[in-house]
């Protein structure tokens, strides 16, 4: 099953923000923090794959112990397409809170959206123009800016900023 839809093509990234796994545990528990009164939450929802680590943080922290996928792809390496739905869940999505890593274009979050139309949408990262289709988020970066979460880097040398930028 595949969305009806194609999304724009993402602009070059000028900036890249790596995300260590302490950064990314600091953030998911300041989201349970925000998303706390806004409960109980019948069950959790986690944005395969980006939103499973973070997912997993804040059902612990919630207490959440009903925890559910939707599987989707949109990502093949930095460019984003049309964004296939893979796994779906059931309902509307009332009581339902649904955690992903980044909404970025916001392509992913209409789609469960369209899916989840009661669901509460919650991300750590938000781009300005995925940021209207989240009803949460924690962190805002600028739309040029390439996320490197902690499971998809390893260590290795950087040069500094300056070096990568002069012409």
């Amino acid at each position: 099953m595949s969305a009806p839809f194609f999304s724009p093509p993402v602009p070059p990234h000028r900036h890249e923000l790596p995300v260590s796994w302490e950064d990314l545990h600091r953030a998911a528990k300041t989201l349970a923090w925000r998303l706390l009164p806004l409960g109980p939450w019948r069950g959790l929802i986690a944005v395969s794959r980006g939103g499973l680590v973070p997912a997993a943080i804040v059902a612990r922290e919630l207490d959440i112990r009903l925890v559910e996928t939707i599987c989707l792809a949109s990502y093949q390496h930095q460019n984003q397409g049309e964004v296939q739905v893979l796994k779906a869940v059931e309902g509307d999505g009332s009581g339902w809170l649904v955690i992903d890593d980044l909404v970025d274009t916001g392509q992913t979050a209409i789609v469960v959206r369209r899916m989840l139309p009661k669901a509460h949408l919650a991300s750590i990262y938000a781009k300005p123009a995925g940021r209207p289709r989240v009803d949460t988020f924690i962190t805002e970066v600028e739309q040029d800016t390439w996320i490197f979460f902690p499971w998809d880097i390893e260590p290795r040398f950087s040069p500094p900023i300056v070096e990568r930028h002069q012409g």
